[in-house]
């Protein structure tokens, strides 16, 4: 919705605007304007974008760039540290995967889908058979 407003916005002044005291605003600076705003637009929504999704099988995460599909089995530990602005994936590799759909400022939402993605995650290494 916010994008939509500002394309909206940004439209409207770039139409709007032909004369500003002793400038000219020409066509170009008006379409240059209607350009910001779709600009501003895509930022918005790429802000909106991440996501994370788990169930029996794995993980899925959405970050503003970039994405993972990782099994319960490459994922070690589910951090979220009262220094972390976000939750984390400690992976089998002694890499971290950011999940930023989940954070701090959501409070006990967040503190809810720690539980549950560490629950699965238990649940998931509980049928894992183990290698001798």
């Amino acid at each position: 919705m916010a994008a939509v407003v500002v394309v909206v916005l940004f439209a409207v002044i770039g139409t709007a605007l032909t004369e500003v005291g002793e400038g000219v605003f020409r066509k170009g600076d008006q379409y240059a304007m209607i350009g910001l705003g779709v600009v501003f637009a895509l930022g918005i929504m790429a802000v909106a974008r991440p996501r994370v999704e788990a169930d029996a099988d794995g993980v899925r995460v959405r970050n503003i760039l970039g994405g993972y599909e990782l099994p319960w089995g490459a994922v070690r530990a589910i951090t979220f540290e009262r220094n972390q602005p976000w939750m984390s994936l400690e992976l089998e590799n002694d890499d971290a995967v950011s999940v930023l759909a989940v954070q701090r400022v959501d409070k006990e939402y967040a503190v809810q889908a720690v539980q549950a993605m560490r629950a699965l995650r238990a649940a998931a290494r509980e049928e894992q058979p183990t290698a001798a």
